[in-house]
């Protein structure tokens, strides 16, 4: 009843009312714009998706989101505003690479809130290697998108159980 209730609630909610292919755009923009997935991905599956689905809805969004993130900033020409807009997002990104190695930070980017969202556009600009950059960043989604519809499969029922 309750999860019924939370999923009428935020039905009408952007990406949500799109259902499986609300959660592919919402995986896509979310590697460069700082919105969250993980209300689209609850929502989703508390009111009935598929878990299979939603991981690869949000896993194949994330994943092309990351290859655009990267291409924006590999063609800076694109995203010079926005690059005015975020030079103390950008200088503490590359501090943070640079202190803990590309490849790692470029794989817990997606766990990261708005720096995160601009790892892979500044790893465009640094023209990383394409391959290092590929295997951080396919490996650091699918952990997230497989930790999110797994937290929520099994944990927000249960938790929704014991406010029930």
């Amino acid at each position: 009843m309750l999860a019924q209730t939370i999923h009428e609630i935020f039905h009408d909610a952007l990406f949500i009312k799109y259902g499986l292919l609300g959660l592919f755009f919402n995986g896509m923009f979310s590697s460069f714009i700082p919105i969250p997935t993980e209300l689209t991905t609850s929502t989703l599956l508390l009111g009935g998706a598929n878990p299979y689905d939603v991981f690869l809805a949000l896993t194949t969004g994330s994943i092309i989101g990351g290859y655009i993130a990267y291409y924006l900033g590999y063609n800076g020409r694109l995203i010079g505003k926005f690059r005015k807009s975020t030079p103390k997002y950008e200088k503490k990104s590359v501090s943070i690479m640079s202190k803990y190695g590309w490849s790692t930070v470029i794989f817990f980017s997606p766990w990261i809130p708005i720096i995160g969202d601009i790892v892979s556009v500044i790893a465009g600009t640094k023209r990383y290697n394409i391959l290092k950059y590929s295997i951080a960043m396919v490996t650091g989604k699918v952990v997230k998108a497989m930790a999110i519809v797994f937290f929520s499969v099994h944990f927000l029922h249960w938790i929704l159980r014991l406010l029930h």
